[in-house]
């Protein structure tokens, strides 16, 4: 099994190349044992050289809001008022601690997400 370590954008195309080749085969044999090596270190470089960045909060509840087929007043129970929902959705009102756990409960967007690095301000209301 000659793998070489990806260093740059050549080797990282080559290696997806060889993937792709290999995709139909089985696990626990010679091939599959090469795409394994293979996926992990794409993996690991893609994770050094592209890393991606965690959803802004509010994008992922528009997300989930399309997923579900809501409408701004379905968010009301986890939000609060309806003119609320509009502030949050406008970024003219941070997330509260409170509506953080609502939306996670109700809407199964996890927390990590709303507590981003984009969401600049939460309260602990």
């Amino acid at each position: 099994m000659d793998i070489q370590p990806i260093k740059n954008a050549v080797s990282h195309a080559a290696a997806l190349a060889q993937i792709e080749a290999l995709m139909s085969a089985k696990r626990d044999t010679p091939d599959g044992d090469r795409l394994d090596v293979l996926v992990t270190l794409v993996q690991a470089y893609e994770a050094k050289h592209h890393p991606i960045d965690p959803p802004d909060p509010i994008e992922a509840i528009r997300f989930r809001m399309d997923q579900s087929g809501l409408v701004v007043k379905d968010l009301v129970p986890y939000i609060g008022p309806i003119n609320r929902v509009y502030e949050v959705l406008a970024r003219k009102r941070p997330l509260t601690l409170n509506m953080i756990r609502r939306l996670t409960k109700g809407l199964g967007i996890p927390a990590d997400i709303l507590i981003s690095q984009h969401q600049e301000d939460v309260e602990i209301a």
